[in-house]
């Protein structure tokens, strides 16, 4: 028998206490991916190329404040700016109040905003019928695949924000890189049924020559409106949606802190299942020595069986994880925080480390006691 097959078959020799501790490795290794990936989405994925072109300016009090539209072709004028295209929330509601109807709804200029979303694709003659309809829309593909709309049917937001409900009909379907689900529409339709939206906007998308330009634009822009009544605030398109989720606290050290306290408890439930079934085993030990295995062979005996528990443990966990993020992803109220996310291959590996490691470190001490084991005390050990 090669060591690696009496590895295998020592790990899971008390089914009982093996099971139950993969299964705790499981659920902590899960939960870690989960945190793993959230951090990749919010910190670490810059989106692509295109995106890194793109800036949103806001009022710099307050994302509820709007500009005057009038800004836009101020803004025009400020070096490295291709294009800009103001986008006003809606926020209106489809069919009633739950989470599962729940999406984006922005008034806009049908003319630029697909100039400024260059990632976003639709056909040359929908684009041209809704730029052409005051009364239509264009709606995100995997949108459209969850109501089953198509072009032609009509859908009614009502108001909330502001005293209008309006009825669009479909006119375009876009393909976004990633889901966006939400729904374009022109924002002079709401202007014309609200006076107080007249000439104002909520945010401007600005389109940049290049992404070096961005940094360059986004100071241009706000040194532009800096001593007028309502000053701006620019910044990246990743930047923007980061200050929602920094709307929520200290996001970054709540998931840093929950990552940390999933790795020492997993490595203090590994140790003790390690501690236990190595003291369990001193007579066996002796009795190993006496057939000739060295204190290396021990040593890798005991370690090995830790990592492969910790390691199924693991492997389980981020497999869960992978399926617990798409359906958090598809789930009523949770899809626009979820947003495109997904475990990735070195998020998955950097777990799978994370699990080994732990197997590791519980198990070194107390392999390292039980290969310098003299062999007549374990022989007398009674335990």
């Amino acid at each position: 028998m090669t060591l690696t097959r009496f590895v295998s078959k020592s790990a899971f020799r008390n089914k009982r206490r093996s099971i139950l501790t993969v299964l705790s490795i499981t659920f902590s290794l899960l939960l870690l991916t989960v945190m793993m990936t959230v951090w990749h989405r919010f910190y670490l994925d810059k989106g692509d190329a295109q995106s890194a072109q793109r800036l949103i300016t806001r009022h710099r009090v307050s994302l509820t404040q709007s500009m005057p539209v009038y800004y836009r072709e101020k803004m025009r004028t400020v070096p490295g700016v291709v294009a800009v295209a103001p986008t006003q929330w809606f926020g209106g509601l489809y069919k009633d109040e739950k989470p599962e109807n729940f999406f984006a709804q922005f008034g806009t200029d049908p003319a630029e905003i697909f100039t400024v979303m260059t990632d976003f694709k639709i056909p040359e003659d929908q684009l041209a019928a809704w730029q052409h309809d005051q009364a239509g829309c264009v709606v995100d593909s995997e949108l459209a695949k969850k109501f089953g709309w198509k072009i032609g049917d009509r859908i009614i937001l009502k108001g909330t924000i502001f005293p209008v409900n309006l009825e669009l009909t479909i006119r375009g379907i876009f393909v976004a890189p990633q889901p966006s689900i939400t729904v374009y529409f022109n924002q002079k339709y709401v202007e014309e049924a609200v006076s107080f939206a007249k000439g104002r906007s909520g945010t401007f998308n600005i389109l940049a020559d290049s992404p070096e330009d961005v940094p360059k634009v986004a100071a241009g822009v706000d040194a532009m409106f800096r001593n007028s009544p309502e000053p701006t605030k620019t910044e990246s398109e990743k930047a923007f949606q980061l200050s929602f989720i920094n709307s929520m606290g200290n996001v970054k050290a709540f998931i840093l802190s929950i990552c940390f306290a999933v790795v020492f408890a997993t490595l203090l439930v590994s140790a003790n299942t390690m501690a236990m079934s190595i003291r369990e085993r001193t007579r066996e030990v002796a009795v190993l020595k006496t057939l000739g295995f060295t204190r290396q062979s021990i040593l890798k005996l005991y370690i090995g069986e830790a990592v492969l528990v910790a390691l199924t443990g693991g492997a389980l966990g981020c497999l869960l994880a992978a399926g617990l993020v798409i359906a958090l992803a598809n789930a009523p109220g949770m899809g626009f925080f979820f947003l495109g996310m997904r475990v990735t291959t070195p998020t998955f590996l950097l777990a799978i480390f994370v699990s080994a490691m732990v197997g590791l470190l519980s198990a070194i001490v107390p392999a390292y006691h039980a290969a310098k084991l003299d062999i007549v005390e374990g022989l007398r050990y009674i335990g």
